[in-house]
């Protein structure tokens, strides 16, 4: 009997790493927080001035961060999916 390769999907080996990364935004925003630089002034695409405090900028870390790269992982699920192997799009 063989034994089948026990690995993991793509898709959540993606995933666990955006949600790390996400995460590491938010830890970086807050440490940043704690060293306080004095021209620290956070706002969420321009327009919703945050706090310059650990909580406010872990905030906008994880916000943007997330959005940026969650934008891009959506996109590239979207296409991965209805697209074939041979790079032509599926027909539904």
């Amino acid at each position: 009997m063989s034994e089948q390769p026990v690995g993991r999907s793509g898709e959540r080996v993606v995933v666990q790493l955006y949600v790390v990364i996400v995460a590491l935004a938010g830890v970086m925003g807050f440490v940043l927080g704690n060293i306080r630089p004095s021209d620290l002034e956070p706002e969420l695409f321009g327009v919703i001035a945050l706090p310059p405090t650990p909580l406010g900028v872990a905030i906008y870390g994880l916000v943007t961060v997330g959005l940026g790269l969650g934008v891009l992982l959506a996109l590239v699920v979207y296409i991965s999916r209805h697209t074939d192997d041979d790079g032509q799009r599926e027909r539904q």
